[in-house]
């Protein structure tokens, strides 16, 4: 089934205990639609510059991505100066240069628009907004957020989330929006507001599902030398959505195994890198690690 995803496209600085790589292609359209063509085609909406290498752009039409919702403006694209030291669990950012993503209005392209499968990766609820606002029914909507748009948008969020199917957050951002501090208390509380499942994103530590009736929980993959984090969130759900369109199941018993396709995508992801990584993942690679997955969670 058709996958449409709205979201930035960067040219990425990154420092590691393990290096340092500038003006490397990523942004979450970008690392979700790879991670999620494992799987089927996509549909991307985003913005770049015209100093966006060309070469990448052969390897995002290659693995199936349709880029006819691709804008192209004159100046630079959005970039972003990262560092991780000790264990990499977060991110220190040095710059951001929002660039031509600054006054970035998503066009919706007549072709994308009966799209059943909808992710509206992190990103001002304004413009997620706008994007709902072109797009005929869907059969899931599945939106990304994070703190600052908690922080400065929160009304405009809070319009949002009564209108998609799910949303994705990590623990400080589920604790921020609810000023509840107990995980499963605060995800009931979001779910009264409309949606139909949470999904908290843990980090190493897996991933939880949350609906009104539901709760499952999965670990993350134990991966040897991680590399580099950046990108591992939007890989998850670009495995979960690809997943889930692929096999046009949304019920509780699919989203538990699109779960853990996302994971294991995600662990891939953080082994290198940028892309590189994911650009050398085949579906058997990805399979075997989804088996090693279940049989980490089995009795």
């Amino acid at each position: 089934m058709s996958l449409l995803v709205v979201g930035s496209i960067a040219l990425d600085t990154l420092e590691t205990p393990l290096g340092k790589k500038r003006d490397i292609a990523g942004g979450s359209a970008v690392y979700f639609s790879y991670s999620a063509s494992l799987f089927c085609p996509v549909r991307l909406v985003g913005v770049i510059g015209n100093d966006f290498p060309e070469q990448e752009l052969e390897f995002l039409k290659a693995r199936k991505i349709n880029l006819e919702g691709l804008q192209v403006e004159k100046g630079k694209t959005f970039c972003w100066h990262g560092r991780y030291v000790g264990d990499m669990c977060a991110a220190e950012t040095i710059s951001v240069d929002l660039n031509t993503f600054g006054t970035f209005n998503p066009v919706i392209p007549k072709s994308y628009q009966d799209s059943k499968y909808l992710f509206l990766a992190n990103g001002s609820p304004v413009l997620q907004m706008k994007v709902m606002s072109q797009m005929k029914r869907q059969k899931l909507v599945i939106a990304d957020t994070m703190n600052l748009w908690i922080e400065r948008e929160k009304k405009a969020l809070l319009k949002l989330i009564q209108k998609i199917d799910g949303l994705i957050l990590n623990n400080d951002e589920l604790k921020q929006l609810t000023g509840m501090y107990h995980v499963v208390a605060a995800s009931r509380e979001i779910l009264k507001w409309g949606p139909k499942l949470l999904i908290i994103k843990k980090g190493e530590h897996g991933a939880l599902l949350i609906t009104k009736k539901d709760f499952f929980a999965i670990p993350g993959y134990p991966v040897e030398t991680v590399c580099d984090p950046t990108g591992a969130g939007d890989s998850f759900a670009g495995g979960m959505m690809g997943y889930l369109a692929k096999t046009d199941d949304i019920s509780i018993r699919n989203i538990k195994k699109s779960l853990l396709y996302g994971n294991s995508v995600a662990s891939f992801t953080i082994e290198d890198f940028g892309l590189e990584r994911l650009k050398r993942l085949s579906y058997a690679q990805l399979q075997k690690r989804y088996n090693d997955m279940k049989a980490m969670i089995s009795v």
